[in-house]
């Protein structure tokens, strides 16, 4: 799974997930892409979730980008631990994506597979999402 290989700090605050996206919010690389439409942490692990439904989809044909990358650690405390003495400890990773994200980039591929691909990682996803094509 997707995690940095190295932090400054390990543990992060909250932070806020305010406004919309104003950085990889348009195509890039490929002809199809899945953007987002809500606002939400999205885990290392179902990032990947995501990229093995898109590659089983597209038979390993075209080319996928994956466009988020979680930088950010979330904590967690043990079951039944009382409250007070300190914060928890790293549980994972998350990408903080912003409604007009894009997450998954696909190229090489015709237009049905993409879309059937693209609508299932979706699915994996914890936020509303919508398939976006490059207007040429």
């Amino acid at each position: 799974m997707l995690q940095p290989k190295r932090r400054k700090f390990r543990k992060d605050f909250k932070g806020k997930m305010r406004g919309i996206a104003t950085k990889g919010n348009s195509i890039t690389y490929g002809e199809f892409a899945l953007q987002s439409v809500g606002r939400s942490w999205v885990k290392s692990n179902q990032i990947e979730s995501a990229r093995k439904v898109i590659v089983r989809e597209t038979k390993r044909k075209g080319k996928l980008w994956i466009k988020i990358f979680p930088h950010k650690p979330y904590t967690n405390k043990p079951a039944e631990v009382k409250m007070g003495k300190g914060k928890g400890d790293v549980e994972g990773y998350v990408a903080v994506v912003k409604p007009g994200r894009v997450i998954f980039e696909l190229g090489g591929i015709d237009e049905a597979t993409a879309i059937k691909a693209l609508s299932e990682a979706a699915h994996k996803l914890p936020l509303k999402t919508k398939i976006i094509t490059k207007t040429h």
